[in-house]
């Protein structure tokens, strides 16, 4: 699958400054940046593959951590400027953005409202007492819960426009935080990482993530693309079809990097895989199970139960079938998330 894109060079060109494009954006100061790059060498013992690295955005620091936090600075940011006075957004029950988002309005002296959707089947009154939703609660969010199946930024919306009518200055985020605003966050984490792996002289040849509501997934590839960077970045998706993902990564990554660059941004730039999604979104299986736990008992690294422990399984699975060469340096992207596991205790507990 990826023969030829792996082959692609890690000297990257750059047509303009990054830092001085991505100057010219609102930004508030939230994450804890650059986060680590680390070495897996027991994981890359265990499944006798390519030298194996994680880009640990589960530690950027706010509310436990994780990719949102990125998005945020910039979605944020926008929130201050507007004059708002409370944000309103949107996730599933044991969403990692309405917990990043919560958090930071806390930070910044903002109400927040949230949405959560019933999105995952058959969970007991546990699911919505703990994890993510426990710390939503400490952050006085306040929660309104919806039926799986609505369309949820839609639902939001009319909340934001409501809480207008009312005379609060509302601010809509959309899910996961993904729109081109939020999208700069992976601009920005695209070349934290590219400058990571020059100075550690990296023979990168993919970089793999979990892909969900699109926003990380199409500010690595419009970063990359801005950058002049042609190493391929493999989303392994929780939710959506391949077809379905592609097309939402690329109308997102094709918006975000109009703001970067001129040039065209290919199709082909999006990769996705769903092979791993299960039953559909948050609902486990047994290869992130199994690929969760791999990585706790090699590398002593917690992943999450929707996002990153399946983008682990496509990872190891991807190795496993040869469709991920035994060559150079692949980099996992961890997004956060591992306060959920204990939503899913009887998953890891059986």
């Amino acid at each position: 699958m990826f023969a030829e894109s792996l082959s692609a060079s890690t000297t990257h060109k750059k047509d303009k400054d990054m830092d001085d494009i991505l100057a010219g954006f609102n930004r508030v100061h939230l994450c804890h940046q650059p986060t680590a790059l680390e070495e897996m060498p027991r994981l890359t013992k265990a499944l006798n593959g390519p030298r194996l690295w994680i880009k640990r955005d589960d530690c950027t620091g706010l509310a436990t951590g994780g990719n949102k936090t990125r998005k945020l600075e910039f979605l944020m940011a926008d929130v201050l400027d507007k004059g708002a006075d409370i944000v309103v957004t949107q996730g599933a029950v044991q969403s990692n953005h309405v917990r990043q988002t919560a958090a930071a309005a806390c930070k910044l002296g903002l109400d927040c409202y949230a949405l959560l959707e019933r999105r995952v089947p058959d969970k007991g009154a546990n699911y919505e007492q703990t994890g993510n939703i426990l710390f939503d609660h400490m952050f006085n969010t306040q929660i309104e819960f919806r039926p799986a199946g609505l369309d949820m930024n839609a639902e939001a919306r009319a909340v934001t426009q409501r809480l207008t009518a009312e005379g609060r200055k509302a601010y809509f985020i959309p899910g996961g935080g993904s729109n081109e605003i939020g999208a700069l966050g992976y601009v920005s984490t695209a070349q934290e990482l590219l400058k990571q792996c020059t100075a550690m002289q990296l023979d990168t040849k993919l970089v793999v993530l979990s892909t969900g509501s699109a926003g990380t997934h199409a500010g690595m590839v419009a970063g990359f693309h801005a950058l002049g960077c042609e190493i391929p970045i493999l989303g392994i998706s929780v939710r959506q079809p391949e077809q379905t993902q592609i097309e939402n990564v690329y109308n997102l990554a094709v918006k975000t990097a109009a703001q970067l660059t001129d040039k065209p941004l290919p199709r082909t730039k999006v990769i996705v895989d769903d092979s791993y999604v299960g039953k559909g979104y948050g609902i486990p299986t047994e290869s992130m199970v199994r690929a969760t736990n791999m990585l706790a008992r090699n590398e002593g690294i917690l992943l999450d139960p929707v996002y990153s422990g399946k983008g682990m399984a496509g990872l190891i699975g991807q190795i496993k079938s040869g469709k991920i060469k035994n060559d150079g340096d692949v980099i996992f992207l961890h997004t956060g998330g591992a306060v959920s596991l204990f939503a899913y205790e009887e998953q890891f507990l059986a």
